[in-house]
């Protein structure tokens, strides 16, 4: 018998991108059940929905995965879509499911949460320590708020619930659309295409000078279901590879690894976002033994890869 033996795993979010990789993952765990509600016959915007969905799936464990999301542009024009609709779909998520009886609830946050000019690494006790960058600042704040929540909760009902923050993901079936795609698949599409149709430059945002740090989207599901089985705490718990690098040097080598030789152009009119991104991840280590194990290098070659081979489905679903 395993942890997940005989309970019924509910994953909001579970045909998107990180969510279809947690579903896949607790497929070969044993659960009794593993549902994926579609938001076309639950809306969870509306309370009823997210009430009628809980009672129709008898949910032991819900994942909530489930994000409006997308790159600086994306944030740039709709925050405030970006803000309503993450922070009504986490609040009354959870609310609904301590009203259920929900055994346990892992909520995923996001590394926008933390401040503009954070100490490098980020460490989850400086999660409070000033404003969230600009540009994504009403993304990052409606999730943030889910943290006070299950916390709250906590203390008041008992309700076990605990809070990721996953750094920024990439993987095969990313989203690769050019609007509101992250970093690694627009730069992929970008750079495959460059090549392919022989343009001679590529024009990318800002200046190159801010870091990233990256995670391989299953190595995030590994670390959320550790989490799920092995921690149950007030804290919120980073998950990330710690390791960093310049958005300039990542260009020169998703440009490598996709065979583009032409010029790289940068539009220094374009927002930079966050100056640094790099987690400690060492509380992850130390409260469920979860580390990433994907190196760089061979998650971007089978990133590069499956794009090439389903380019019918460049904008992932």
């Amino acid at each position: 018998m395993t942890f997940w033996s005989g309970r019924r795993v509910l994953v909001t979010g579970g045909h998107g991108f990180l969510g279809g990789f947690v579903v896949e993952r607790l497929r070969e765990t044993g659960a009794s059940a593993v549902l994926t509600p579609a938001h076309t016959e639950y809306d969870f915007r509306d309370r009823a929905a997210i009430a009628r969905c809980l009672r129709d799936s008898q949910a032991d464990i819900v994942i909530h995965a489930a994000a409006v999301v997308g790159g600086i542009g994306a944030n740039r024009a709709r925050p405030g879509r970006f803000f309503y609709e993450n922070a009504v779909m986490g609040i009354q998520l959870i609310e609904e499911a301590r009203l259920a009886g929900v055994e346990k609830m892992v909520c995923l946050g996001t590394i926008c949460a933390y401040p503009k000019f954070t100490p490098v690494p980020f460490r989850e006790e400086d999660l409070w320590n000033g404003y969230p960058e600009e540009t994504n600042a009403p993304y990052g704040l409606a999730k943030k708020m889910l943290l006070v929540q299950l916390q709250a909760y906590r203390e008041e009902y008992g309700f076990n619930g605990i809070y990721l923050l996953p750094v920024n993901l990439y993987g095969p079936r990313d989203n690769f659309d050019l609007e509101s795609g992250h970093v690694i698949p627009a730069m992929i599409r970008k750079f495959v295409e460059a090549r392919e149709s022989g343009a001679r430059e590529v024009v990318l945002w800002g200046d190159g000078s801010p870091t990233r740090e990256f995670l391989y989207v299953a190595d995030a599901a590994e670390g959320i279901l550790a989490a799920a089985e092995h921690y149950s705490s007030r804290e919120p718990v980073n998950l990330g590879s710690g390791e960093e690098i310049t958005i300039h040097d990542l260009a020169k080598v998703i440009a490598e690894e996709a065979d583009y030789t032409g010029e790289i152009l940068w539009d220094q009119t374009k927002p930079n976002g966050q100056p640094r991104r790099r987690l400690d991840t060492s509380r992850a280590l130390e409260r469920f033994g979860w580390r990433a194990r994907t190196s760089f290098a061979d998650g971007l070659k089978k990133s590069v890869a499956w794009f090439r081979e389903n380019r019918a489905r460049k904008v992932a679903v």
